[in-house]
Order: structure tokens, then C-alpha cells, then sequence
């Protein structure tokens, strides 16, 4: 009778340790390792997953990610998130496939960048909002009002989720970066993670990268009347009534509560005239406009409506100098997404900027720039960097931003403005304060810096994440 207790116990043991083990064990994250993309170059030594997090069960919210290991040594190297703006704008079509990933797509390959910044970091991009690329709910209720207080919440349980996925990554130190309206999606992201360390410390937080950003709407936006004018696109006449009649935060603000004054219309319509649909407003360099990044200018750059038509018409005729449609018709491929482990729910298509997220335009009216504030009395690092041929959220306004920033911390200078170099050629002009709050531009770079000044923006990556200043010598 005692044998057959110890053999019934026995079994027992055998039957539910397997599963407590399970249970206890982190979420394993090789179902989501990319064992090849179609058309990869051969011989990449680094490893590269994607896959789906749920961020809410309620509403099935899932957030779909692009994670990409350092080319050399990644254990000894930081984790870097990176987000793309819009809002509703896609981090893997736009920062993975051009801007700062290891591949671009051209036609039926993939062609090495060579200025990736996996070369520096293991990166993770995040495709959100929900309702953005290959992120989705199964309740549509979900794409509906939504605003940055919930994305920073949902961002805040993908980290926490994805670490369960990859715990081996949970003490690296870990950046947040990215670009235009990351101004609002990484301050209020970073803000979280701060609260969560207070009780318990679970995010490595090291500091935040923001190119081009939007963190007060007046300051950054009112900006561009001088940055246009200065480059030649305005008339005196226009300047003076761009800048007091109408500036261009009030047109904003107009625009997205549906009253637009005669005062207004007759000024933006002015200012479109003597700028030209010919020039890209996020590259004023360029010839013409860069479609994908029209996409976003359904908050910082809305136009009246008979130059949405004339955009629509630029964007039928296909006059673009940019890679858009490289990337859309790579990620609409089948073999593609059964690679990435993606799927399309309640879409057609992969787009690069979302048609079906309602998102609350009137967030970009509430400042960030005090949460920068108090990221750097928490002891985060803060680097604000513009692309100096971006007309949309042009340097004068961050430089000012940072500035005052700084004045109001009590934080000394300790870089001069001064500029700075990548090889033989100057790269910029950067300021730092109190060795935590710096401020960079990138000579001849877009609102998309690393697309177009990859190299420049390799080296200002690279010395965001050592914390040494921007080389002063070639």
C-alpha cells in the first residue's frame, strides 16, 4: 500500500512539474526570431525577430515589433526603442526600411545600409499606436479618440511584455530615440518608466534622443516663419504677415477645431503660394515632396484644402524622388510578412502612415517640454537634435526650447555652442548643459535626419550613447 502511495505520487510529480516549469518560465521569444528576410543579403551575423505583444487583453490590443541585435557583441551593448511620429506614422516602415536599419528595400532585395544603427546598439522598433502598420485590435472601438495618456500607457506594458520575451535584455542599458512627434510619445513614455523605478527598479533608463521634435506647439511651429523666410521661400511682405496677422500655431489651432478665420486662410494661402508644392516643407533641399512624410502632415503641416488636393494629385502621379513606394510594396509582399511573423487584421494593406487610427489632433497643443524637465532632474539624458533643412518643426524653435530649458534648471553650459565634426566635414553645431541636456543640429539633414545624413547621424547616435560630447577636431 506504501508502494502504491509513493508510485501514485510519483506520477503526479512527473505530470504537473513539466508544468509548473513552463509556468514560471519567461515567454520564450524564438516562435518571433526571422530566420531570413526575403531578399537579405547573405552572410548577416546578426539576429533579427518580430513579432506581436498584447498590450491590453480586454480589447485584444496587440503592438507589432521589429527587433534588430548589435552586428558585433550584442550582449555588451545598449538597447535603443525607437519611434516614429505622425501620430499613426510606422517606426518599421519609415526608422527600420529608411532612416537608421540594417536593410533598405530596392525592388525585389534588400541592400545594406551601411550607417545602420544596429552598428551601435540592438534596436527595437515599434510600430503604434494600435491601428499603425501591422499593429491591431479586434475591437475597432479601439482605433477610436485615441491620445498620447493611453499610447504612453500601451508603450509602457509592450516594454514591460517584450522583457518577459527577452529577459537577457532587461538590465542592458536602455535609450529611448526618435523622431517629430515622438516629442510627445517618448517624454510621456520615459515619465512612466521613472514612476515604475520610484516603487521598483525594472527599466535601465539611460537617457532619450529626439530629432526634430514637437514639445511646445507655438515654439516649435511659430519657427517656421523665420526659418522660411531666412532660406529664401517667403517674401518680406509674407514674413511680416506669417509672423503677426496669422503665425502659424493659430492656423493650427483653427484648422483642427474647424474655424479657420478669413485672416488666416488669406495668409496660409499666401505662404503655400510663395513656398511652392515643389519644395518639401520636411526638406526644404529636396526637389519634391517625399510622400510618406506628406502622410504625417495631418497634424504638423495641414494645409488648406485646395492644397490637399493638389497633394493627392502628387501623390496619384507618383513624383517622388524617395523610397515610399519601395517599402510599401516590400511589406505588402506575402513572403514578407509570413517572414516578419505579421498579418494584416481589419486591413487591406500595409500603409505607412495609419488610414484607420482617429487619434486626438489637439494633443500637439500640450507642451512636453516640462516632462524633458523633470527627465532630467530624474538623472535621464536628453539630447533634442534637428535636422537643419526641416522647415516643419525647424532648429530655431528646439535650439530656443532647449535654451530655455536649461536657463530654467539652473544649468550651467558646459559646451559652447560650437560646431562639430564627422571625418574632415562639419557635421553641426551642438550646445550642452550641465553634461545631462544637449542640443545638436545636423548640418544638411531633413526632418528624417538619418535617411538623409545617415553618417552625421551614426556619429551624433554614437556619442549620444558613449555620453561624450560631439567631436570638436577631424
Amino acid at each position: 500500500m506504501e508502494k502504491k502511495s509513493l508510485l501514485v505520487l510519483l506520477l503526479v510529480f512527473l505530470v504537473f512539474f513539466p508544468m509548473n516549469v513552463i509556468e514560471s518560465s519567461p515567454i520564450s521569444h524564438n516562435s518571433d526570431k526571422i530566420s531570413k528576410l526575403p531578399g537579405q543579403p547573405d552572410h548577416v551575423g546578426f539576429q533579427q525577430f518580430s513579432g506581436y505583444v498584447k498590450v491590453n487583453d480586454k480589447k485584444n490590443i496587440s503592438l507589432f515589433y521589429y527587433f534588430v541585435e548589435a552586428e558585433t557583441d550584442p550582449t555588451s551593448k545598449p538597447l535603443v526603442l525607437w519611434l516614429n511620429g505622425g501620430p499613426g506614422c510606422s517606426s518599421l516602415g519609415v526608422g527600420a526600411f529608411s532612416e537608421n536599419g540594417p536593410f533598405r528595400p530596392n525592388g525585389k532585395v534588400l541592400l545594406r545600409n551601411e550607417y545602420s544603427w544596429n552598428k551601435e546598439a540592438n534596436m527595437l522598433y515599434l510600430e503604434t499606436p494600435v491601428g499603425v502598420g501591422f499593429s491591431y485590435s479586434t475591437d475597432t472601438s479601439s482605433y477610436v479618440a485615441v491620445d498620447d495618456e493611453a499610447t504612453a500607457r500601451e508603450n509602457l506594458v509592450f516594454l514591460q511584455r517584450w522583457f518577459k520575451k527577452f529577459p537577457h535584455y532587461k538590465n542592458t542599458d536602455l535609450f529611448l530615440t526618435g523622431e517629430s512627434y515622438a516629442g510627445h510619445y517618448i517624454p510621456q513614455l520615459a515619465k512612466l518608466m521613472v514612476q515604475v523605478n520610484r516603487k521598483k527598479k525594472v527599466f535601465n533608463l539611460k537617457g532619450i534622443a529626439l530629432g526634430n521634435p514637437v514639445l511646445e506647439y507655438a515654439t516649435d511651429f511659430n519657427s517656421r516663419a523665420e526659418f522660411l523666410w531666412s532660406h529664401g521661400l517667403l517674401s518680406d511682405t509674407t514674413y511680416e504677415m506669417f509672423s503677426s496677422v496669422c503665425n502659424y500655431s493659430r492656423y493650427v489651432s483653427e484648422y483642427y477645431r474647424d474655424a479657420v478665420s478669413p485672416s488666416c486662410l488669406s495668409v496660409m494661402t499666401r505662404v503655400n503660394a510663395e513656398t511652392s508644392k515643389f519644395v518639401d516643407k520636411y526638406d526644404v533641399t529636396l526637389d519634391v515632396c517625399i510622400s510618406s512624410v506628406l502622410s504625417q502632415s495631418k497634424i504638423l503641416n495641414p494645409q488648406p484644402q485646395q492644397q490637399q488636393q493638389v497633394m493627392m494629385m502628387m501623390r496619384e502621379k507618383s513624383v517622388d524622388v524617395c523610397v515610399e513606394d519601395k517599402i510599401v510594396r516590400y511589406l505588402n509582399r506575402r513572403d514578407v510578412q509570413k517572414a516578419l511573423h505579421a498579418r494584416l487584421v481589419g486591413v487591406r494593406t500595409w500603409e505607412v502612415c495609419s488610414n484607420i487610427l482617429d487619434y486626438q489632433v489637439l494633443n500637439v497643443e500640450l507642451p512636453t517640454i516640462s516632462i524633458v524637465g523633470s527627465l532630467v532632474k530624474a538623472g535621464v539624458s536628453v539630447l533634442i537634435y534637428s535636422g537643419d533643412q526641416d522647415s516643419v518643426i525647424p532648429l530655431m524653435g528646439s535650439r530656443t526650447l532647449v535654451h530655455n530649458l536649461a536657463r530654467e534648471l539652473g544649468l550651467n553650459t558646459t559646451v559652447p555652442y560650437r560646431v562639430w565634426f564627422q571625418g574632415k566635414q562639419v557635421g553641426g553645431w551642438t550646445q550642452v548643459y550641465g553634461n545631462v541636456l544637449s542640443f545638436a543640429t545636423i548640418r544638411g539633414a531633413s526632418h528624417e535626419a538619418p535617411f538623409s545624413q545617415p553618417q552625421r547621424s551614426l556619429m551624433l547616435f554614437q556619442s549620444f550613447l558613449q555620453g561624450k560630447p560631439l567631436p570638436e577636431i577631424f
